[in-house]
């Protein structure tokens, strides 16, 4: 929009001056806005839950709406994006209207608002993306069915969304790791030439300003609109990617951390199978309860082994 408005072209001192207003302009809004935010009110069944009690969370309606408008000012505009930005508003509203609500939204109302987000999302990446319905492997493009892809892409955006949104418990651990994956995605686009690579790390300065708030000690959460959103449009980055599958490689962590325990209650609940019986999910409450792991300590390990899987993808991609 500003090489627009003010016919200047795109340059390397554009794409600097972007990331440093994301990062400034999200830092600011987490200062300025963060008693504006609901309260964050206990996890009685989390580790340490008690200490997030009182702090302010739903953050992530502050870093979102920064993102969007920081692309929406640096990025030149296409159609496909402006409804990425609408779907991922979308995702993070539902997640922050939980975080006000007195009582937590049921897992059905959830799933309904995914579903009808992930759906819109496939098929507008199907519509604007005719020529890379499909993967590649080993580099071969493996072209699918459409109607395939669309239900592969609604898994890998309900999956994306919910393991992101089940490793937020522990403060600076979700954006740590998602930063990490938004980095690994950043050097696919980087490869392919792609656009979508600047929209990444403009995501990674507004993570890194809301960040500077949620070390630990955490001044305040992201809250289910943070970690949604960062998983959706992790699933996004990487369907515009048009290596998908590598997604099991780029969030390694987050399908770890998140994932096993979505298993273990999906299995328990409609198959009647227990798995995992000794092993507490999140995996992060793992860590620190089983094996006395401080809370600086499941960060920096995560994210260590998360940076190892990253350096695999690369292998995998050169």
């Amino acid at each position: 929009m500003i090489e627009t408005v003010f016919h200047i072209a795109y340059s390397k001192e554009i794409f600097l001056i972007s990331l440093l207003f994301a990062f400034l302009l999200t830092a600011v809004a987490m200062h300025v806005l963060q008693e504006r935010l609901p309260h964050d009110l206990g996890r009685a069944f989390a580790i340490n839950g008690q200490l997030s009690k009182g702090k302010p969370r739903g953050a992530g309606i502050i870093f979102v709406i920064t993102f969007i408008i920081s692309s929406l000012l640096f990025v030149p505009i296409e159609k496909e994006y402006i409804i990425y930005c609408i779907l991922l508003f979308a995702s993070m509203l539902t997640g922050y209207l939980d975080d006000r609500s007195d009582k937590p939204w049921g897992e059905l109302k959830k799933g309904i608002c995914d579903f009808v987000i992930a759906l819109m999302t496939a098929i507008t990446f199907v519509n604007f993306n005719p020529d890379f319905v499909g993967f590649y492997w080993f580099g071969t493009f493996i072209t699918i069915p459409k109607i395939v892809y669309i239900i592969l892409a609604i898994i890998l955006i309900w999956v994306s969304i919910n393991v992101t949104n089940c490793s937020d418990g522990v403060d600076g651990l979700s954006s740590n790791m998602s930063i990490i994956t938004l980095l690994s995605i950043f050097m696919i686009f980087m490869k392919n030439g792609s656009p979508y690579g600047h929209i990444v790390l403009l995501l990674v300065a507004c993570l890194l300003g809301y960040l500077w708030f949620n070390i630990t000690p955490s001044k305040l959460l992201m809250g289910d609109a943070g970690s949604r959103a960062i998983g959706f449009f992790i699933a996004v980055f990487m369907m515009k990617s048009f290596h998908p599958l590598l997604y099991l490689l780029a969030g390694f962590m987050l399908i770890i951390d998140g994932g096993l325990g979505l298993i273990k209650v999906s299995l328990l609940r409609f198959l009647h199978i227990h798995i995992l019986k000794n092993v507490r999910t999140p995996i992060h409450d793992y860590a620190r309860k089983t094996l006395q792991w401080s809370d600086s300590q499941v960060v920096f390990k995560f994210t260590m082994i998360q940076i190892i899987a990253s350096t695999i993808m690369m292998f995998w991609i050169l």
